[in-house]
C-alpha cells in the first residue's frame, strides 16, 4: 500500500472539471480515507485554469500540466485527460508509479477532427451529432466558457503511434465500458509493456468515473483498495 498521503493525480476529461469528475463522484473522499492526497488539477481552459479563447494558449497543454503534477505519484485520467497522461508518460516514462487510463483505447492512435463541436460551441448552438450534442451540454452544466473550451478543441495534440508506448514501463490499468462510443482497446494495451484491459458492462463513456465498478477495479489497482 501507498505511504500515508501519497498523491494520487486525478485529470478530468474535456467539458468537465476536476470536481464534476472527481468530487462530485467520490474519488477524492475515496482517497482521502485511504491517506492519499489530491491535488486539484483542472485542464487548461476548464474550471479554475486561465480560460483563454486564444487556441495558442492551448499548444503546450501536456507540458502545462506535467510542471503541476508531483515528482512521482500514481495517477489516473478520464477521457481527455487520459490521453495528456499518456503523453506525459511517453515524454517521462519514469514519472508515473501506476497509471489508469478510464474511458480511453485505440483511439489514441487517432487524429480527431473538433472542428464541427468547437463550431456549435463558439455558436452556442447544438451539432448534429449525438455525441458532440452530450459534450456541449456538460460543458454548458459544469459552469465551462464554450468559447474556452472551443479553442481548446482547435490545438493540435502530439501524435502517439504504437511504438512510442514501449517506454511506458510502469503498471498500466486501461478500464472500458462496454457501451463507450471508443470500440476497442486492444491496440492501446497490446502497445504497453505492462497493461491489463478491465471491460466494464453495460456502461457508457460519460457514465465510467461515476461507476462503482471502475472505482473498485482501480483502487484495486493502485493497492488502496
Amino acid at each position: 500500500m501507498p505511504d500515508a498521503a501519497a498523491p494520487v493525480v486525478l485529470l478530468h476529461g474535456f467539458g468537465s472539471t476536476f470536481d464534476h469528475n472527481w468530487v462530485q463522484t467520490g474519488w477524492v473522499d475515496i482517497l482521502a480515507d485511504v491517506g492519499c492526497t489530491v491535488p486539484p488539477i483542472d485542464l487548461p481552459g476548464h474550471g479554475g485554469s486561465a480560460r483563454s479563447t486564444d487556441p495558442a494558449a492551448y499548444r503546450s497543454v501536456e507540458a502545462d500540466i506535467a510542471e503541476r503534477l508531483p515528482e512521482r505519484s500514481s495517477a489516473v485520467g478520464f477521457s481527455a485527460g487520459a490521453q495528456i497522461l499518456l503523453r506525459i508518460a511517453v515524454a517521462d516514462p519514469g514519472r508515473f508509479d501506476r497509471l489508469v487510463l478510464l474511458g480511453v483505447g485505440d483511439n489514441v492512435f487517432e487524429g480527431v477532427d473538433n472542428a464541427s463541436l468547437a463550431d456549435a460551441l463558439e455558436a452556442g448552438a447544438g451539432p448534429e451529432d449525438v455525441t458532440a450534442r452530450v459534450f456541449t451540454r456538460l460543458a454548458g452544466s459544469t459552469g465551462n466558457d464554450p468559447r474556452a473550451l472551443a479553442a481548446y478543441l482547435r490545438r493540435t495534440p502530439p501524435r502517439l503511434v504504437p511504438e512510442d508506448l514501449a517506454v511506458v514501463t510502469c503498471p498500466v490499468l486501461v478500464v472500458l465500458g462496454t457501451e463507450d462510443f471508443v470500440p476497442s482497446a486492444d491496440r492501446l494495451v497490446e502497445a504497453l509493456p505492462s497493461a491489463t484491459l478491465v471491460p466494464v458492462a453495460g456502461v457508457d463513456h460519460f457514465a465510467t468515473p461515476s461507476e462503482f465498478a471502475v472505482i473498485d477495479a482501480t483502487m484495486r489497482f493502485l493497492g488502496l483498495g
